[in-house]
């Protein structure tokens, strides 16, 4: 037998939820993996169109769903430009949180790294400079020797570290894109697209928290050289805290920003714009469009219990149930009486039972019409009771 939502389900459901720290989810089903962008559902996109935006491509994103709120020629084949210090440091941040590195390390500056052409941090050939400057020279100067310098660091030679980051964009599912280089200097061989970078950014977000304050940092100071992050957006709106600028000649003035307002994060990118000023306010227009036009919500986060059900023979009375992913959509602006929500679960368990085990399904709805489902999980193991307690409920359950 299955059960329904029931109307408490409900009222705790759309009043938000957090992450229960008691409970646990493995972290590889709570980070994002491959995971392509999926178009909003028609039921819940806005009658507001999108702004006119003069770029090559441009994407506005929902950051928790990964539902496409516009778009335009995002598949089209981009030369990434700076932008692809974003696999850079989201290599980094992976040795760093697996133990492979430590921020403080040293790494050795070659005469390649030195040498590099573009944007600089100005490091020393033949120093030693520790990796949390390099990452500070990375993100928020765009420094392409420090590119180098890590990618030697971590690859051996930046050729094998374009190995780890071709790798790292297939594991993503970045299907358009391959890398020869850490910095984005121009290659033929060199590409991407729109929605492959915000697939990247929104991963790299997600998966590192602790260290995606950095793209925030307004300017940094290395060998008594300050510069600004290019990211005028920083300094126009304070809901803004990232991400990444890109120049060549080729590519044009790219950018990729996100923005947070309450549990609504949105991600926008255009590629291609005719200047720095052109970029800055194509995204903001995008981002602007994005909360006029939706409401957010984060439902669940991972772990955090959306009911529980009985549980028979154990040594609990009730087992847990969560998700194993972040749960959250948009939807049109003001609009929020009309979502409603549905459980598809047994309505008892029989111990044991594993933790982790697949238990049913949560369905949203909008207006009565389905637009998303995700699997619900027993987030812990629950033991068999001792022959006392089995016995009673054996009693219990005749009646």
């Amino acid at each position: 037998m299955f059960r329904a939502a029931t109307a408490v389900f409900l009222l705790v459901c759309f009043g938000g939820a957090t992450a229960d720290t008691t409970t646990g989810v493995p972290q590889s089903v709570a980070t994002i993996g491959a995971q392509r962008l999926l178009e909003i559902p028609a039921a819940v996109k806005s009658v507001v169109p999108t702004p006119e935006v003069q770029s090559s491509s441009w994407m506005l994103v929902d950051f928790e769903s990964g539902w496409v709120l516009g778009s335009k020629d995002k598949d089209l084949r981009i030369e990434p430009a700076s932008l692809t210090k974003l696999m850079t440091g989201f290599l980094v941040f992976d040795a760093l949180s697996k133990g492979e590195i430590n921020l403080d390390d040293k790494v050795y500056v070659s005469k390649k790294a030195w040498k590099t052409g573009g944007s600089r941090m100005f490091i020393q050939v033949d120093s030693h400079v520790d990796v949390e400057s390099l990452l500070k020279g990375l993100i928020i100067q765009s420094g392409n020797d420090a590119a180098v310098a890590l990618a030697e660091h971590l690859g051996g030679s930046e050729e094998g570290f374009a190995v780890r980051m071709n790798h790292k964009a297939a594991e993503l599912g970045m299907v358009n894109s391959h890398f020869t280089n850490s910095n984005g200097l121009p290659d033929p061989d060199h590409y991407s697209t729109a929605e492959d970078i915000v697939i990247l950014g929104r991963a790299l977000i997600r998966n590192f928290p602790d260290f995606f304050s950095l793209y925030s940092t307004k300017e940094y100071t290395y060998n008594d050289i300050t510069q600004k992050n290019r990211n005028a957006l920083l300094w126009r709106d304070p809901s803004v805290d990232g991400l990444k600028t890109g120049y060549t000649k080729a590519a044009g003035y790219c950018l990729i920003g996100t923005a947070k307002r309450d549990d609504m994060r949105l991600i926008a990118i255009v590629t291609g714009a005719d200047s720095r000023k052109s970029r800055a306010d194509a995204v903001q227009s995008l981002l602007q469009y994005g909360y006029a036009a939706y409401d957010g919500l984060l439902l669940y986060q991972p772990g955090s219990e959306v009911t529980s059900i009985p549980l028979w023979m154990g040594q609990q009375s009730d087992a847990s149930i969560s998700v194993n992913k972040h749960l959250g959509l948009v939807y049109p602006k003001g609009q929020r009486e009309k979502l409603s929500a549905s459980l598809d679960i047994p309505e008892s368990l029989e111990a044991p039972v594993e933790f982790a085990t697949d238990i049913g399904a949560i369905m949203v709805k909008y207006n009565g019409e389905a637009l998303l489902e995700q699997r619900l999980y027993v987030n812990a193991e629950y033991a068999e009771g001792p022959w006392w307690s089995k016995l009673l409920d054996s009693v219990k359950r005749l009646f």
